[in-house]
């Protein structure tokens, strides 16, 4: 990410901050702590990207079946 990105993805967490952070907290972040934040907060993002509507359904119903024998 150049400098212009990283700023922007800076005031997006400045005008937003993740839970239990303050805008001080974003403002004296590091660009590299602020960049690891970005990642951890949507690392789990595209789970899903590449299956389709049916696979997507077809998990939460065995997820659903399977936790009903605990």
């Amino acid at each position: 990410m150049n400098k212009q990105q990283i700023e922007e993805l800076r005031q997006k967490y400045i005008n937003n901050p993740p839970e239990g952070m303050s805008k001080k907290d974003i403002k004296n972040m590091s660009d590299d702590d602020l960049l690891d934040m970005d990642y951890f907060l949507h690392e789990d993002d595209d789970i899903f990207d590449n299956l389709d509507h049916n696979d997507v359904v077809d998990f939460f119903l065995f997820y659903s079946f399977s936790r009903s024998f605990l």
